[in-house]
C-alpha cells in the first residue's frame, strides 16, 4: 500500500477546482453528482469548499486507510498533487500526521 492510501490528508485539506470540461456533463469523467458549479468554466469537488474540507469522493479515516471513490476519474488537480510536496506536508500537519520520511 502506498503512503497516499494510508493518508488522505490532501483530500481533506484543500479546495479542488477544475475545468468544467472535466465534468461528465461536458464530456469529461468526473461524476456530475460529485462536483458543484463555481463559474461557467469551473467546477469544484463537492465537500472541498466547507470550512473543514473533505472531498465527497474520499472514504475511510485520514491517516489510517483511505480510498478515492473516483480515482480513475479524478480531476487534474488531484492527478497533479505530489506526494511529499510542500502542500502534502502542509496537509499532513493540518491533520496531525508526521512528515513523510525523506527518500
Amino acid at each position: 500500500m502506498n503512503t497516499c492510501q494510508s493518508c488522505g490528508a490532501c483530500c481533506a485539506s484543500f479546495r479542488v477546482d477544475f475545468s468544467v470540461y472535466e465534468s461528465e456533463e461536458e464530456g469529461g469523467n468526473v461524476p456530475t453528482g460529485l462536483c458543484v458549479p463555481v463559474t461557467d468554466s469551473l467546477r469544484r469537488m463537492r465537500g472541498t469548499d466547507h470550512a473543514r474540507p473533505r472531498c465527497a469522493a474520499l472514504s475511510g479515516r485520514i491517516g489510517e486507510k483511505v480510498g478515492c471513490g473516483i480515482y480513475e476519474w479524478r480531476p487534474n488537480p488531484c492527478r497533479e498533487f505530489e506526494e511529499g510536496s510542500a502542500a502534502c506536508e502542509q496537509a499532513r500537519r493540518r491533520h496531525g500526521l508526521p512528515p513523510l520520511p525523506t527518500r
